[in-house]
């Protein structure tokens, strides 16, 4: 029991850096209603370009600032294979994923690993250092949330959301639909990478890999949070948060489990789970409504 609550605070500082990239997720997923798989290959590639520059003598603030524009970039590329070349999102982000890989590959100097340490190099947040991490992953979440819900208020951002309601209607109002998807990929996968770029710190090192099914843990950082927190957060700027508390309960719930015996090799098969079960919670809702409803019919 002390154990597993001596893990907690790593549970939670973990939790707020995923769950930052939960907020990356939903802005494709809730927001624009496109399936985006593009995450997984740029959460390695947001990790790769900040341990490159900080261990090449660049500063982590700048360092994380080419993180979110590299991430930026992959977003622009799948953009463009959706809208330009009209491959189905989903396809797209695959493609894109894809490439990254290799890109990601050259970024590291073909390298599958490269570590930094908090020893050598001035980072923001560490594992050495969890409360530290969770304040920083904190501030880092809130001024994020800050900055979505200012830029969702404006007239672009209001296009945007009404491109990922009604495209159609939004077409027909004089909206460029599809120039607001590829805004809101760059954007996505810019907050992805920083996520990454993030996860590189607290855990010393980045690996070609370390963004394997990502999307599956955003996806259950979202789902999670809007079924726990959906009818008390009402707001679009609560709605961003609870995606991050979606995260830290995801990673609670893993360090859970772990510390029941699960085997570690098969955490992607049980976070596939969640997330199927809490994607069919509203379905389940949905279909217990009709029947009540057809009842007091009859």
């Amino acid at each position: 029991m002390l154990g597993l609550l001596n893990a907690m605070p790593g549970a939670i500082a973990q939790g707020i850096i995923w769950g930052i990239m939960a907020i990356g997720v939903y802005i494709t997923f809730r927001i624009l209603d496109v399936a985006d798989l593009t995450v997984d290959g740029t959460m390695a590639t947001g990790g790769a370009v900040l341990v490159v520059c900080v261990t090449s003598g660049m500063n982590v603030g700048v360092s994380m600032l080419l993180a979110f524009l590299a991430g930026g970039v992959a977003g622009l590329v799948t953009g463009i294979f959706n809208t330009k070349f009209g491959i189905p999102a989903i396809l797209a982000g695959i493609l894109t994923q894809l490439i990254l890989y290799s890109v990601n590959l050259h970024i590291m100097s073909q390298k599958a690993n490269l570590p930094m340490s908090v020893e050598k190099y001035n980072i923001l947040l560490s594992i050495r250092s969890i409360p530290q991490a969770v304040i920083v992953g904190g501030i880092f979440a809130v001024v994020i949330i800050a900055v979505l819900y200012w830029f969702f208020g404006t007239e672009l951002g209001h296009s945007l959301r009404s491109t990922g309601c009604n495209p159609n209607m939004a077409r027909a109002n004089g909206i460029n639909t599809d120039t607001n998807k590829i805004i809101g990929l760059i954007l996505s996968n810019g907050i992805v990478a920083l996520s990454g770029a993030m996860l590189s710190q607290y855990q010393g090192f980045c690996d070609i890999n370390m963004g394997r099914g990502a999307i599956v843990i955003g996806l259950a950082a979202v789902i999670i949070g809007e079924v726990i927190f959906g009818k008390l957060f009402k707001n679009f700027a609560l709605h961003l948060l609870a995606s991050v508390f979606g995260g830290i309960i995801y990673y609670i719930v893993i360090t859970l489990v772990l510390r029941m015996g699960l085997n570690a090799n098969d955490l992607k098969m049980f976070s596939a789970l969640v997330v199927a079960v809490f994607l069919g919670i509203p379905y389940w809702k949905r279909r217990l409504a009709e029947k009540s409803s057809s009842k007091e019919a009859v």
